[in-house]
């Protein structure tokens, strides 16, 4: 055990250990007791059907507000919802900088200024191969290929020993607009003196093989756009500058004009071209020009690859879009994949398109999408580059983590730490998993309102999804007598069918039950008297409809 006088370095994750999303993690070094911390990535993930209501979920930052005189800053990866997304929203609480490359720190900035949002970071500029210190950690953001430009790795060095910090990667040699994964700085980190922790990316790590490369797809959307008769439509995640170069080159192959729509679309294509990224690329049109264009002379590059109802696809799909509409011929590719927890609701857009005649393209039948993160083959290639002494898997659910935890120790890795969010692991020296267990926990941004999950209404929210809810008031004097009402509402319960007695007949019939079997003297106590009410109208819903019902009873003395 280790003396709580003595330096180390320890890991905990936040989010992103056992789910994919809502990543955020820190190091620590120094005594236990007087460690400073730094912080990776503050991402969100995406509410689901037991999140009513819920938009963004963000990890719980409590510890870290405990120790917040010994936060020395934020380092984002890069800019990907899911480790930047909730930067905005916690990290003003802390009095520390963020670092952040050119690109992400202009998305930060483009972020609140479209969502109007007062708090406001200190952002300071990190150059991808130039070291940084903070406090007693030496910080080198590397170069990694990813599906966003200025993706990072980063090396985080201490006097005892070095974590790479993978963030998302793989090993593309062929990407579209950025420079490929920075090997040869990867393989002289494999020369390293220290000991050296690999904290990894896991999402692919059941795929065997190599990740395919951009450049394939790049080829075959100039295949599919050019064999196009009609109009081509093109959707994929807005911040995918290099996927939406590819489809800009097609089209002008194709002899067509790229029209942009949706808002996020503009938002990153604005900074990439301010920040050089999209030279040799003509400007884009904007929706407006859509339907003045010829049917063979366009290519639309629109939002709402994750079936996102306030999204261009969606409403194209819907027909209710103000500008584009897609006709019978036309195509639409989505040069994307379903996030998990999205599926249906893109299925759901894609036969909503196939029912209007729209021809579908997607990854089942052409290589129009790859991932940005690392199959098998690039995980041994990485392992073989940095040499790691300990392997801990993270960004992934439990059967990513474990098959790369398998992978690892397949691969004679030393040390391999299967880990879950709160998991506190000593990286050196003595490495030991788990040497404490943080506490950890989600937020949700209701509205404008970030909360706990038990300080917001989506638990009473699923219980009128499931239960409908019908209200009740009057009025009664000391006689038993209604003076007033019962006035009745009634929101998600069934109709009654023909010749079926209705529910509010049904309800006045157990009040006045209530009423006529209650003595004098209980009359006199309301509380009692609304109990009872309260379980007669519940006992005759439930036999009226074979279900619970949600009842709100308000009784009123006169």
């Amino acid at each position: 055990m280790a003396n709580k006088y003595q330096e180390e370095l320890v890991f905990v994750p936040f989010g992103g250990v056992g789910e994919i999303g809502m990543n955020m993690a820190a190091y620590g070094f120094g005594p236990e007791n007087n460690r400073k911390w730094i912080v990776l990535d503050c991402g969100v993930t995406f509410g689901g059907p037991n999140q009513p209501g819920i938009e963004l979920i963000m990890a719980d930052p409590s510890f870290l507000e405990d120790e917040a005189e010994n936060v020395l800053g934020l380092i984002l990866t890069h800019s990907h919802e899911d480790h930047y997304g909730a930067a905005l929203d916690l990290w003003p609480s802390f009095d520390s900088p963020v670092y952040a490359t050119p690109f992400t720190k202009a998305m930060i900035k483009a972020k609140r200024l479209g969502n109007n949002i007062d708090a406001n970071l200190d952002v300071r500029e990190m150059v991808q191969g130039k070291p940084f210190n903070l406090g007693p950690f030496t910080i080198e953001a590397i170069n990694m290929a990813h599906s966003i430009p200025e993706c990072n790795s980063i090396l985080i060095k201490t006097p005892i020993g070095q974590a790479l910090h993978t963030g998302d990667w793989k090993l593309d040699p062929h990407p579209v607009g950025s420079p490929p994964t920075d090997e040869k700085r990867l393989q002289k980190i494999g020369d390293h003196k220290l000991p050296l922790a690999l904290i990894c990316d896991s999402t692919n790590a059941k795929k065997e093989g190599i990740s395919a490369s951009e450049k394939d797809v790049a080829k075959n959307l100039e295949k599919i756009i050019k064999s196009a008769k009609h109009r081509v439509a093109v959707t994929t995640f807005a911040s995918n500058i290099g996927r939406i170069i590819s489809i800009a080159r097609a089209a002008k192959k194709a002899n067509r004009q790229v029209v942009l729509s949706g808002l996020s679309l503009h938002r990153v294509t604005t900074i990439a071209r301010e920040l050089g990224m999209l030279e040799g690329i003509e400007p884009f049109l904007d929706q407006d020009a859509y339907l003045h264009l010829p049917r063979n002379k366009l290519v639309l590059i629109c939002t709402g690859s994750q079936g996102e109802q306030r999204a261009a696809v969606s409403r194209i799909a819907r027909g209710v879009h103000p500008a584009i509409e897609l006709n019978a011929g036309d195509m639409m590719i989505f040069s994307s994949w379903a996030i998990p927890g999205n599926e249906r609701e893109v299925i759901d857009i894609q036969n909503q398109l196939i029912d209007k005649g729209v021809k579908l393209i997607t990854n089942d039948d052409e290589l129009v999408h790859v991932s940005g993160h690392p199959r098998i083959g690039e995980l041994k290639n990485l392992y073989d580059w940095v040499k790691p002494d300990i392997l801990i898997p993270v960004h992934g659910e439990a059967m990513h983590l474990e098959a790369h935890a398998k992978l690892g120790k397949a691969e004679g890795i030393k040390q391999v730490f299967s880990i879950r969010n709160g998991d506190m692991v000593r990286l050196f020296p003595n490495s030991e998993h788990p040497v404490a267990e943080i506490p950890v926990g989600e937020l949700y941004l209701d509205g404008d309102i970030l909360c706990t999950p038990k300080e917001s209404g989506v638990r009473g929210r699923k219980r009128l999804s499931h239960g409908g809810m019908v209200s009740v008031s009057l009025c009664v004097n000391r006689r038993g007598e209604i003076t007033s009402g019962p006035d009745i509402e009634i929101l998600g319960l069934p109709m009654p069918q023909d010749g079926q007695e209705e529910l509010e007949e049904v309800i006045e019939k157990a009040i006045t039950g209530v009423l006529r079997s209650t003595s004098q003297k209980r009359l006199a106590n309301i509380d009692k008297l609304k109990q009872s009410m309260n379980r007669a109208v519940r006992a005759e819903i439930r036999s009226y409809w074979g279900r619970k019902a949600n009842v709100m009873l308000f009784l009123h003395a006169t």
